[in-house]
């Protein structure tokens, strides 16, 4: 299978702003595509221009060869987030790449988790796909990069990541950070 390059994950490129979520103020819907169709899905609603958010991140390996090679992988299998009223739902679904779809009950706790996912991305730091969220204790980066994210600690073999989480999907991501740039929150 040939390694395709890096396409839009987002469309448009503002759509988690503030300023185009007050324009329209319309429902999300999380789409759950056929296996292995979220890129041709997330094509499929740029040419319908139907906003949607699909995070993708960077995975390097050695081919059997021995090259280096960059796969670019949907961070949540099988979901792109739909932004759009019940016709921009309708086109979606009659795409052919989407197997099922729910409404995203509370769409404003959505955006926040996707704005934080969609930052920790453009920080361009190695990212773990985390397909379990564990309970652990709440927390703020205070200094770095990384400054202002908020998440909860994990802990794997003596290292402390950081995991941002999606809590409409009970999954996330996660960056390794010191402890001494961590504060609790209450």
């Amino acid at each position: 299978m040939p390694i395709l390059n890096q396409e839009p994950d987002i469309w448009p490129d503002n759509l988690l702003s503030p300023d185009f979520l007050e324009q329209g103020n319309q429902p999300w819907w999380a789409m759950y595509t056929m296996p292995r169709f979220e890129k041709k899905l997330m094509r499929q609603l740029s040419e319908l221009r139907i906003p949607y958010y699909g995070p993708t991140i960077s995975r390097r390996f050695r081919s059997p060869a021995g090259r280096i090679r960059t796969s670019y992988e949907p961070l949540f299998p099988n979901y792109v987030f739909v932004c759009g009223d019940e016709m921009a739902r309708y086109n979606a679904v009659s795409t052919g790449s989407v197997s099922r779809w729910l409404p995203v009950a509370r769409p404003e706790e959505l955006i926040t988790d996707l704005r934080q996912i969609h930052d920790l991305i453009l920080t361009d730091a190695p990212l773990a796909p985390e397909l379990r969220l564990e309970p652990g204790q709440k927390v703020r980066v205070r200094s770095g990069v990384f400054k202002g994210f908020e998440g909860t600690v994990l802990r794997r073999e003596n290292e402390i990541r950081l995991l941002i989480a999606v809590r409409y999907m009970g999954r996330g991501a996660s960056v390794a950070l010191d402890d001494c740039q961590l504060e609790p929150i209450s």
